[in-house]
């Protein structure tokens, strides 16, 4: 009798229903967010942002940081004296402000981005250890984090960033060693339901060590909030950007920060007001998108909202 060839089985098919379960969350989640109006905003906000700090050589018409002082305080194209040349007008020292807001996108989104990895890492880390462990570990976290929460976390900046100097780098690492409070606390909290599942004490009977129970069981169940989080602290992280950036202790120039142009355009509100709104409505449009896009994750990914729902 002529033998037939079996199906292919094993390690390739396992990983073939992986991408397949991979593609069909990937699509459950796209209908969920078209479904949905604020989420489908918030996504086209942020992408629409993020594209414009990716091309921005590609988009800008001028060197952000080209001067020229016989075109200072150019109207917009759409006002009397304003030029297509100079979309929106220039500032005080001749700079075109288009090309500045373009430029500014990726600063902003650069900070934004990093620092919540930055501190997202430090409290997520945190959090595991000291949910997990208990006793004087969680005593001596917990009480480290509320010597936080203690002192206003924009003064704390302003001191740590007068002392070390502006920069973009700097600006990440203040901004992240700062913020991880917050993750570390819902994370502990987390843990200190999950580690008394039945799954967690499974691992435990069989030997597995307390680093992979840690990073192999708990940790993938409490990336939902995780996410959620630094959804919002997206937002939070660029309003702080620019606000230290107004203050002349975030980025410094000639590298191009939405923050500085509005401190740069404050003292020509009166007159010039394009050169203070113009950066200020692009703070507002990509804050909101990530406000709009981090409500949305909210509802999908946490547990809570789903079971009201």
């Amino acid at each position: 009798m002529q033998k037939t060839d079996s199906p292919p089985t094993g390690r390739p098919s396992a990983e073939l229903g992986k991408r397949e379960a991979g593609a069909g969350r990937g699509r459950r989640l796209l209908a969920l967010l078209l479904r949905s109006k604020t989420g489908t905003v918030g996504a086209a906000l942020v992408l629409m942002v993020s594209l414009v700090a990716l091309f921005a050589p590609l988009l800008a018409t001028y060197d952000p940081a080209e001067l020229d002082p016989m075109l200072r305080l150019k109207p917009p194209a759409w006002m009397d004296g304003g030029s297509l040349d100079h979309l929106l007008g220039t500032d005080n020292l001749g700079r075109d402000i288009y090309s500045r807001i373009v430029y500014g996108a990726q600063v902003s989104l650069i900070v934004g981005i990093g620092a919540v990895l930055v501190s997202g890492a430090i409290g997520a880390v945190l959090g595991l250890v000291s949910g997990y462990y208990g006793k004087w570990i969680d005593a001596l976290i917990m009480r480290i984090a509320d010597s936080f929460l203690a002192i206003p976390t924009i003064l704390l900046m302003l001191v740590v960033l007068a002392v070390i100097g502006p920069g973009l780098t700097t600006l990440i690492f203040v901004i992240g060693i700062t913020n991880w409070v917050s993750y570390a606390r819902v994370v502990r909290g987390e843990v200190l339901s999950l580690k008394e599942r039945d799954f967690v004490k499974a691992a435990k009977a069989v030997g597995s060590r307390n680093s992979r129970i840690l990073f192999k069981h708990i940790l993938p169940n409490v990336v939902s909030s995780f996410i959620v989080i630094s959804g919002m602290n997206v937002a939070t992280t660029i309003i702080l950007e620019a606000s230290l950036s107004f203050l002349g202790l975030g980025i410094k120039p000639p590298a191009v920060s939405w923050g500085g142009m509005l401190s740069d355009g404050r003292q020509y509100i009166a007159t010039s007001w394009w050169v203070a709104t113009f950066p200020g409505i692009a703070i507002t449009i990509t804050v909101l998108g990530v406000i709009f896009l981090g409500d949305w994750l909210r509802d999908v990914l946490d547990p809570r909202m789903k079971a009201k729902g």
